[in-house]
């Protein structure tokens, strides 16, 4: 219900899967899915497959392509350890907007070229730092993303940051949904009321919604903060956006 594909881009070579429902090719409406800090890993690849099985065709890049092909954390270790962490920070300290715009590009142009995708309008989806990929990729092509989600999102809206969300927000057309963990330390209050004033003051169809009780990172299965009924809330959401919006 998967394969693996490559994605010609400006910065080199996107390795990435393509998951479909069981017993179907496509066309298929697109859906790209960004991983967390993490990076692609079995519970990703469930996540994707997922979405898929809800009539969607989902597209699951490796955000993380220039420095590494596959899974990034090695067998046996977690994205939170201390001999792991570093080396993530510094893969995700390369992901500034400039390279997403580029990568964003190569897999809008993945999705118009492969069998497995339906022209027309999209849908994204990100989790921890990638929640603001999705935003940004809705805001950068408005044509095309009909539905973007968040969920525990990390750092959507930093006071102060030239490069802040807030800054694009107001040229998203599709529906927005952020899902948020309860007392996220990466997302604070003053953030989220930052990002909703922002699509507030644009006039963008959004929903914010606090996941009471969860921590960041409550949709990953191997985190010690995975919550079972918050992802399977989360899954609910994210299926009724997509449904609605495409």
């Amino acid at each position: 219900m998967s394969r693996a594909i490559e994605i010609p881009a400006a910065d080199g070579t996107i390795d990435a899967h393509v998951f479909t429902p069981e017993g179907v090719k496509g066309p298929l409406p697109a859906v790209v899915l960004f991983t967390d800090i993490g990076g692609l890993r079995p519970c990703y690849h469930a996540k994707a497959q997922q979405v898929a099985d809800n009539g969607y065709a989902v597209l699951m890049p490796n955000v993380y392509y220039r420095d590494a092909r596959g899974t990034v954390v090695p067998e046996g270790k977690s994205f939170r350890d201390p001999d792991v962490r570093p080396t993530l920070f510094e893969y995700a300290g390369r992901l500034t907007p400039e390279a997403q715009s580029r990568d964003f590009a190569a897999q809008l142009k993945c999705i118009d070229d492969e069998p497995e995708f339906a022209g027309g309008k999209i849908g994204v989806v990100g989790y921890c730092m990638t929640g603001a990929f999705a935003l940004r990729m809705a805001a950068e092509h408005p044509e095309r993303v009909a539905a973007a989600a968040g969920f525990h999102s990390a750092n959507l809206a930093t006071a102060g940051d030239p490069k802040s969300l807030v800054h694009v927000v107001g040229s998203i057309e599709g529906r927005v949904y952020l899902g948020h963990a309860d007392k996220d330390e990466l997302l604070p209050p003053d953030q989220i009321a930052r990002i909703d004033g922002a699509l507030a003051a644009a006039g963008v169809h959004f929903i914010t919604e606090l996941y009471k009780g969860a921590a960041h990172g409550f949709t990953a299965r191997d985190a010690p903060s995975y919550d079972a009924a918050a992802d399977a809330l989360h899954h609910r959401r994210l299926v009724m956006l997509l449904e609605e919006a495409l």
